[in-house]
Parts: structure tokens; sequence; C-alpha cells
């Protein structure tokens, strides 16, 4: 595999998703608890969460056509300095025990995030059309290290800088985002030729009304809003049920272990059966992991109905990642990815801002119940619009 440079690229990225996903997961195991301490009122335990996921959706379009200029590679080694600012915000946020200094900082990291989240579409655009599928699912699969490394971190840094807990945490971000910077020097993604860069193809609004960039886009969207609405409070919810963090970092795990694993052979299967079939497949997945926890609060209830919810977001993300690459050409791509990824992480900020709310005022259960008319919507689409195999674009 290192011999080829396309899959040694694939490599390099795959690696940098697993420290772009274990920031992440650590984030996801701790905002909502440091939130909890920092907050007046903890309905508002998640909301960091929504201005994290507001800074990536902020910085989705931007960063794709400032790479779109730049290039892939530069584009992502600034995305890891501004990651680093972030982390070091959040760090003196919880020192001065100010929650809207940490909501900040964690929106900042988002804006790292904003240029991480195009590593998947980076493997694409060096890959053949007959590979693309599995190279967004080998990337997503780097991902699976972060069912390790993330809880993990969070559990041995947690009291690195005592009594100042949490602040070490986060402090930790700075070393994964040094260590990205470092690999990402040895990607190679061709920069577009100046004659590429001034072409942008057709209009963008003839683009995104194509059947199967709708159906794309609402998968993902929905993949990602689920995911969040029912993620983001687990940890209040488990430590409402008496868990402690040992079971909360268990959970989570499964989660994302969930979220990866099966990327391992979801581009695999894409590629044989066509996106469509894989989103319905996913929707399913989410659909059972609202029954699962519906059915009751036992440690088994989270750790199944978590990891039931990550394998539903692979299925329905790399399908619906993958149905994107087919709907736009090469000079198109920088916009159409740009405004996926803006609607996908605006719909998870709308989703982690009102998931505190929702289960400090309604419970549990009506996390869950919320989950499904988002699923509703997304089968709709792809069960109307999208045809089980589509022309790709050269």
């Amino acid at each position: 595999m290192l011999n080829d440079p396309v899959r040694r690229n694939v490599l390099l990225l795959a690696v940098c998703q697993a420290l772009y996903i274990s920031a992440t997961t650590l984030m996801i195991v701790t905002v909502p608890l440091v939130g909890k301490t920092l907050a007046d009122d903890p309905g508002w335990a998640t909301a960091p969460l929504f201005f994290h996921h507001a800074g990536v959706m902020s910085a989705s379009i931007p960063a794709s056509l400032l790479m779109r200029r730049i290039g892939r590679r530069a584009g992502f080694m600034l995305g890891t300095v501004i990651g680093c600012v972030g982390a070091l915000v959040a760090v003196q946020a919880i020192y001065d025990m100010s929650y809207w200094g940490f909501c900040l900082g964690v929106a900042i990291v988002g804006w790292f995030n904003g240029f991480a989240i195009f590593y998947r579409f980076a493997a694409a655009d060096i890959a053949t059309p007959e590979f693309r599928p599995k190279a967004i699912s080998l990337v997503l699969a780097g991902g699976l290290l972060a069912a390790v490394i993330g809880p993990e971190l969070a559990k041995h840094t947690l009291d690195w800088l005592a009594p100042v807990f949490y602040a070490g945490s986060y402090l930790s971000l700075v070393g994964l985002y040094v260590l990205s910077f470092c690999l990402l020097a040895f990607v190679k993604i061709p920069r577009m030729s100046a004659e590429d860069r001034r072409d942008t193809g057709r209009p963008l609004l003839e683009i995104l009304s194509q059947p199967a960039c709708i159906v794309a886009i609402l998968a993902s969207a929905a993949a990602y809003s689920t995911m969040s609405l029912v993620m983001s409070p687990t940890p209040l919810a488990m430590e409402a049920c008496g868990f402690d963090t040992d079971d909360t970092f268990t959970v989570m795990q499964a989660h994302v272990v969930g979220m990866y694993l099966p990327a391992f052979f979801t581009g695999h299967l894409v590629s044989r059966f066509g996106a469509r079939p894989i989103i319905l497949a996913g929707i399913a997945l989410i659909a059972v992991c609202a029954a699962v926890n519906l059915s009751g609060v036992a440690l088994v209830h989270f750790a199944v109905a978590l990891f039931l919810n990550g394998v539903g977001w692979n299925f329905m993300f790399v399908g619906g990642s993958s149905l994107l690459t087919e709907v736009h050409t090469p000079a198109e791509r920088a916009k159409v990815q740009g405004v996926h990824d803006f609607v996908v992480f605006g719909s998870i900020a709308v989703s982690a801002l009102f998931s505190g709310r929702i289960l400090e005022d309604f419970g549990w259960d009506w996390i869950n119940i919320g989950i499904l008319p988002m699923i509703a919507v997304s089968l709709l689409a792809t069960l109307i619009l999208a045809g089980p195999r589509r022309q790709r674009l050269a």
C-alpha cells in the first residue's frame, strides 16, 4: 500500500482523521460536563457544542473555497494552527470559570474541524471513480482509533492540571493538532491548475437541484443531526441515572466503534449495491437505536443504542458523501462540498443547542422520539428521488 502514492495519501489522511476525531470525541465526552459546571442553567450544558458545530458550519464554505485556491494540504495545515489556538482559549476559560470563554474556545476549535471535515473529500479527489467510495470509507475508518484514543485521553488527562479539572484534557488537544500538522507535511495532493480554478462549472442552484444531490445532503444532515441529538446529552442522561464517568467513557467508545468500524467495508457495499440501499439501511439502524433507548436506561441500553446509532450514521454518511461525488465535476467540487458540509454542520449545531434543553425540560424519552421525524425526511427523499444507480460525472 505504501508504494502506491494514492493509497499512501489515503493512509496519511486516515491517520489525520483519527487524530481529528479523537479530539472531537474527547470534546463530546467532556463538553456537556464542563458546560454543566460553568453554566448558570444546566439546561444549557450542551450549548457549547452548538458553538463548536456553529464554528464548523461557519468555516466549511470559506475553508473549501480557500483550499481551492491554496491547495488541500496548505489549508489542512492552517486548520491545525487554528485548532491549537482554540484549545488554548478553552483551557484558559476553564481556569477562569468562564462559560462564554469556553464557548469561544470550542468554537475556534470548530474552525479547525471546518478544514478537517474535508479529509474524506481530499481522498476522493485523488482516487479513481471506482476507488472513490472505498477511499472515503477508508479515511473515515481512521476514526476507529478515536474509539480508544479520545475517551482514554479524556480519562487520563482529566486531572492533569488539578484542582482545575478538564483543563488538562483541552491542553492535550494541542498535542494532537501538532502531530496532525507534521503528518500533513507528507501528504501529496495535486493542486488544481489555474485554468481549473477559473472554471467554476454550472450554477450552484442547478447542481443542488439534482435529485441525487438533494438525497445526499439530506442523508448526511439526518445522519449527523440524529447522532448529535442523542449523543450530546448522553453523558448528562447517564449521570442522572447514577453512572460514573468511566461508564460514560465506555458507552462513548462503543458509539465511536459503531461509527468507524463499518468504514472498512461500507465503501465496498456502496460500490457493489449503490448508495441508496446503504442509506436506507442506516435509517433503519437509527430507528432501532431510538427503540432501544426507549426500552430502558440500563448501561446495556445506552451502549447498544449508541453503537447502533454510530453504525447507522456511518451507513448514511458514507452513502451520502459517495453520492455527492457523483453529482459534480472537479471544477464544481469546492462550492458543492462546502454547501454540503455547511448544511450538515448547521443541522448538528441546532441539535446540540436544543438537546440539553429537551433533556432538562422533557426527559430522555423525548430526545429519542425527536430523531424519528429527522430520519423520516431522509427516508422519503431517498425512496422518492434516488434511483438505485446513478451515472458518475467525469
